[in-house]
């Protein structure tokens, strides 16, 4: 029973038990706020882990990349690791969307739904759509590439805008590199000391992770249930299998053919990150642990992790994309519409657009559903039904495409970290 104290294993333990409990209890229990008063405890536990990852993401951010970058006594080597990295990202997530594309294309047949339980799905979940539909903004690519740079930096970390946390980070941090060595080393010990100090705390939160992932899954099993994902049964599997083609396909392939990793070791050693992000739906709250993955177990050079992890969280969104593909082939389909060459052009470009600088937090996959539905000139009205028709399984297909995100950032960095050993 050794393998027990391993806290990837505690948590894997704890996801089955709480999702399958969960789903066992939806067709005996109201589990909602104001009717349960231990779905209020259990939603308590959870969230309170979630609010303390959230609490040292930003602080990790900024105290390691200060860090790291003031220690460079080469500046090229943040340039080269920048641009590696984008590449990187971006193509990632064209390719996912594409796929998704291609496996709607084949797979699904939104048609097929009937009439009547496609009013029932639209009649339970249109007013939490509509809220969905109206904070939904088309992204422009100027201010898009403006809003990176804060015009307040203390007021991007309050507001947790990572993207702009990231830009001020580096910003700062090549400030550092300019200084005497004599003032330049003291700020580096200091910015290093607080990191570690940030991952003490982390340490001291993932003893916690077993029972908060427990609880996170119990609430969410509870109020999903397995009637809806019957009636959608096609479209979840298309989507799970579109995302399973990721994790062990793309994934593997880039690793074995880009780095000299033997695949168990990789998997093994980001399979906290993984179960973490399964059960939070949040890239961003997982960063701290995916980052000590990176750090610690896979042993990636710091300067590489502190960049590429953060970057990820907030600009890399493969398995996101990937959804959306399925989603808007999937809608489109129940609109009795048919997509064109030039409508799924449409999607990639929109959908790897909107993925730049959007929040890594749960739920914001169908606000970006909705940019790209309206790339392709869906009305509002069609949106809603439509989104309104998928929104009861979102919460699970959240889960599983941010484990997909979490392991897109993992091998980002551990190519980007191949490519900077010395040769």
């Amino acid at each position: 029973m050794d393998w027990l104290r391993q806290v990837h294993w505690q948590i894997i333990l704890a996801s089955v038990l709480g999702l399958g409990l969960g789903l066992l209890l939806n067709p005996y229990i109201d589990w909602t706020p104001e009717h349960n008063t231990v779905f209020q405890l259990v939603d308590f536990i959870g969230q309170l882990f979630l609010r303390g990852l959230r609490f040292v993401a930003v602080p990790i951010v900024l105290f390691s990349l200060v860090g790291g970058i003031g220690a460079l006594s080469n500046v090229q080597k943040l340039g080269r690791i920048a641009r590696r990295t984008v590449l990187l990202y971006i193509g990632s997530t064209a390719v996912a969307i594409s796929i998704g594309l291609l496996l709607g294309s084949i797979l699904l047949d939104g048609s097929g739904i009937g009439l009547d339980i496609q009013q029932q799905l639209q009649a339970n979940n249109s007013n939490a759509v509509s809220l969905k539909v109206q904070q939904a903004k088309a992204p422009n690519v100027w201010s898009t590439l403006l809003n990176i740079i804060p015009t307040n930096p203390f007021q991007a970390m309050a507001e947790g805008r990572m993207l702009q946390v990231l830009f001020f980070s580096i910003a700062l941090g090549w400030g550092v590199t300019q200084l005497p060595e004599r003032q330049r080393q003291p700020l580096v010990t200091v910015f290093d000391g607080l990191t570690n100090v940030i991952i003490q705390v982390i340490q001291g939160l993932m003893k916690l992770a077993p029972l908060a992932v427990f609880c996170l899954l119990l609430s969410t099993g509870a109020s999903l249930g397995l009637d809806v994902i019957n009636i959608l049964a096609r479209y979840v599997t298309t989507v799970l299998l579109g995302l399973g083609l990721l994790i062990v396909g793309l994934y593997p392939l880039a690793i074995r053919m880009f780095t000299n990793r033997t695949l168990s070791g990789f998997f093994q050693s980001i399979a906290p990150a993984q179960l973490l992000a399964f059960s939070s739906s949040s890239s961003s709250a997982t960063m701290p642990v995916t980052l000590e993955c990176c750090q610690d177990k896979l042993n990636l050079d710091k300067d590489v992790s502190r960049f590429v992890i953060p970057l990820g969280a907030t600009i890399n969104m493969d398995g996101t994309a990937l959804y959306q593909g399925v989603a808007a082939m999937f809608i489109a389909q129940t609109c009795g519409l048919d997509l064109t060459f030039s409508d799924q052009i449409t999607i990639v470009l929109t959908a790897t657009l909107a993925s730049i600088g959007t929040a890594g937090v749960p739920g914001v996959g169908l606000i970006m559903l909705v940019v790209v539905l309206e790339s392709i000139g869906l009305s509002a009205e069609q949106m809603t039904g439509g989104l309104a028709i998928i929104f009861g399984v979102d919460r699970l297909l959240d889960m599983v495409r941010t484990v997909v995100n979490v392991t897109g950032d993992c091998t980002v960095a551990t190519i980007v970290d191949h490519f900077e050993l010395p040769k």
